[in-house]
């Protein structure tokens, strides 16, 4: 590719300059000094000015989908019948989103309100047996992601080709072992709230997925600013927050099912 700063002439004549000059400067010669002291003062343009994705937009979009997870959790919390609908609507969505090229926000704010929707019905259960265990979920994921990202911020949380690998057989074997205890509990063939995944197996588990989840969320922190610094279009900035949001759901999911099995020993 050519250098930027040089272009046809329809491209230069579009912004105010004579064909064959560098694009973005505009004809002086001919400005008046008030003129000339407009364009000096105007200020730079920024990511979000020429459409490029940035870390701040990224944010605000999580927020976003956040805020709906929230509103989506109350109702679900008013409403437990709606968990299911909630909790399927969103394994659905949340897979046509991680497979789409193109995020779509409504597909992924659709996501962040149904598992909203599951979310709030299953803490308004966990909390009927053991009160307050919600609360604790939702304090102890805060923590456990803002001693994620500080550290990733400090750099000594990081992405390596080792942990790379070691995050894929340990996602692998936590999805295999997830998906035969589910088929085991609905044949009846084991019992109790969480199956396998109940006692002391149940809170060795835990853990791993918990510290699966904070590696995801250092992919996710990686990709948004490797994006970023990379002028990836605006439009991406929809796929780090539905990252965000899906990790720090199951985030919590992993901490209220742990705290449940601790209380549950009382």
């Amino acid at each position: 590719m050519g250098n930027p700063i040089f272009g046809s002439s329809s491209r230069s004549d579009a912004w105010g300059t004579k064909p064959g000059s560098p694009v973005g400067f505009r004809d002086t010669a001919n400005m008046s000094a008030d003129q000339l002291q407009q364009m000096y003062q105007q200020p730079a343009a920024t990511s979000a000015d020429t459409g490029r994705m940035t870390i701040g937009g990224t944010i605000n979009k999580t927020a976003i989908c956040l805020a709906l997870v929230v509103i989506g959790a109350a109702i679900g919390w008013t409403i437990p019948a709606l968990m299911l609908p909630g909790a399927l609507v969103g394994f659905v969505l949340g897979l046509v989103n991680a497979f789409k090229k193109r995020p779509s926000p409504v597909l992924i704010l659709l996501y962040a309100a149904a598992q909203g929707l599951f979310l709030g019905g299953l803490s308004q259960f966990l909390d009927g047996l053991y009160p307050g265990v919600a609360v604790q979920a939702v304090l102890a994921t805060l923590c456990v992601a803002g001693v994620t990202l500080a550290l990733y911020r400090s750099g000594k949380y990081r992405m390596t080709p080792k942990l790379n690998k070691m995050f894929m057989i340990g996602m692998i074997g936590l999805i295999a072992f997830s998906l035969l205890n589910m088929v085991l509990m609905l044949t009846g063939v084991i019992d109790g709230m969480f199956g396998m995944r109940g006692g002391v197996l149940g809170l060795v588990i835990g853990v791993v997925a918990v510290l699966l989840a904070t590696y995801a969320l250092v992919a996710d922190f990686t990709m948004i600013e490797e994006l970023s610094n990379q002028g990836a279009p605006a439009i991406m900035a929809w796929r780090g927050a539905f990252g965000l949001t899906m990790t720090l759901i199951w985030l919590y999911t992993e901490i209220l099912r742990i705290l449940a099995i601790l209380r549950g020993d009382e």
